[in-house]
């Protein structure tokens, strides 16, 4: 672990170095880049700094001990045990600071929420999921915005998907996706007894423009006379413009502009997209295979989680946390879940890291 962090804080360094150097100082995306590498370090270059000053501590102890003074001496022995207490707890904040992180944490994303089995109860449901969601996305302060909405025929919703955009939106919402379940007199029951309905939530990262990366080397060029718009200047001179991405075969062309330099622009935009919307388009198909395997059938006994009515109670069956504050948790307040689920997380890939 110490080489590690070793090494992590000559990097560090040498970001520090980087963000003074006038040539990246020009270059504003660069520069912001480093920054923000930077910044994600921080952290553990502060833990770490405290780390180190905590063992030196401890050596001066050690030196202390070796006094005659029998007074200094217990000073020495106290201050090595606050020490170790405090190295241990470093060593613990190091540790899980030196995961590696999931890139997809930072993305935004879409939010799917689906009733499920048990009627116009289970609508209902999906309709106070949302609103439980909605609620905690205020509190974090992100934006959310519906793409569709279909609802249920006495409230709530069959179906209700949206967009989220915030700090660390998937990182905090990624372990929602499954199937909930609740137990409680539905609204619609006349005799007071008990139900259990299901609702389906899918979260998934949104796919931005700046995931698809386009490599010069990968591009073949060419230029040809155009006969479109421009007159003889176009027909005289090789202004169109033709990309080939040789990894993908997808073909895009300009000669839309006067000039090569303006078709190559375009061309290139054209490129760009094509290839966004083909990655796109192959990562819709890789979600809409991963929510099949994310919330199964949508069955009630295919649950992630249980929120009984009757005993206040919010059971997340894959880490089997039990917490007796469903009234807190349907207002938003879902931080005490969702920090057990991510500790667990930090936990396997601690185990990962190890083996």
């Amino acid at each position: 672990m110490l080489d590690k962090l070793k090494e992590i804080e000559s990097h560090f360094k040498r970001l520090e170095e980087q963000m003074t150097d006038p040539e990246i100082l020009s270059d504003m995306d660069r520069y912001t880049k480093i920054n923000k590498e930077y910044k994600d370090l921080q952290e553990i270059i502060h833990r770490y700094q405290d780390y180190k000053y905590v063992l030196e501590s401890m050596d001066s102890a050690q030196e202390m001990l070796k006094e005659p003074d029998e007074e200094m001496q217990q000073m020495a022995r106290a201050e090595l045990e606050e020490n170790q207490r405090k190295k241990t707890e470093l060593e613990e904040d190091l540790k899980y600071l030196l995961i590696p992180k999931d890139p997809e944490d930072a993305k935004d994303v879409i939010f799917e929420i689906r009733s499920g089995t048990g009627g116009d109860e289970a609508a209902i449901f999906a309709g106070d999921l949302y609103r439980m969601y909605s609620k905690y996305f205020e509190k974090q302060g992100w934006k959310v915005e519906i793409i569709t909405i279909n609802e249920g025929t006495v409230g709530g919703y069959s179906k209700i998907v949206f967009e989220i955009s915030g700090q660390q939106v998937y990182g905090k919402l990624k372990f929602e996706s499954g199937a909930h379940r609740v137990q409680r007199v539905p609204q619609t029951e006349t005799q007071g007894r008990v139900h259990t309905s299901a609702a389906t939530v899918v979260v998934m990262p949104k796919l931005e423009m700046e995931d698809v990366d386009i490599k010069k080397s990968d591009l073949k060029v060419d230029t040809f006379r155009s006969s479109g718009a421009g007159g003889q200047h176009v027909n005289k001179t090789e202004s169109g413009v033709r990309f080939t991405h040789l990894p993908t075969g997808v073909v895009s062309e300009s000669t839309d502009g006067r000039s090569q330099i303006k078709n190559r622009e375009i061309a290139l935009q054209r490129l760009y997209i094509k290839i966004f919307e083909a990655k796109k388009a192959a990562h819709h198909n890789e979600q809409a295979e991963k929510r099949r395997s994310l919330v199964g059938s949508g069955d009630r006994s295919d649950k992630i989680r249980t929120y009984n009515y009757p005993q206040n109670r919010v059971t997340d069956h894959r880490i089997n946390l039990t917490l007796y504050s469903l009234d807190k948790i349907i207002e938003g307040d879902l931080d005490e879940i969702l920090e057990a689920l991510q500790v667990a997380e930090n936990a396997e890939k601690l185990k990962g890291e190890m083996v």
